[in-house]
């Protein structure tokens, strides 16, 4: 793949710490979570990566309703991201929850949130490594 944009970011002190972009357009204190033991007080990489996977998902689910030429423009998604152990470590499970216009029949909502879900990059990042459950409402 020839990368046509690179994001970089450095985090310090784990989630305990700072994540801050090179650019400086992302400064964030991190905490764990209060379940995970943490303050709770900062955000938290599941956070972020739900942030950006509904981000990414609705670009995608833009893409393919222009292609098929359904407005989806006022679609939202909802990543949520869950964590927990796994064996000796940790896994993550991702539901994604994707409210269409009215005036989306279920049928195309369906084949349309299915296309992006086959186009979006954070999905084809996750296929076969975190399950990712598509719910429509």
């Amino acid at each position: 793949m020839d990368a046509l944009y690179t994001a970089t970011a450095t985090a310090t002190h784990g989630r305990e710490g700072r994540a801050v972009t090179s650019d400086g357009k992302l400064d964030l204190g991190l905490s764990a979570p209060v379940e995970l033991g943490g303050s709770g007080e900062g955000t938290n990489p599941e956070q972020l990566f739900a942030a950006g996977y509904a981000a990414c998902f609705g670009s995608a689910l833009g893409l393919v309703g222009r292609a098929a030429k359904v407005d989806v423009s006022e679609a939202a998604v909802t990543a949520e991201v869950g964590i927990g152990k796994e064996g000796e470590g940790f896994a993550l499970a991702v539901t994604l929850r994707v409210e269409l216009p009215d005036t989306v029949d279920e049928e195309t909502g369906r084949k349309l949130v299915e296309q992006a879900h086959q186009v979006c990059p954070y999905s084809n990042a996750t296929r076969g490594n975190v399950p990712v459950d598509l719910v429509i409402e």
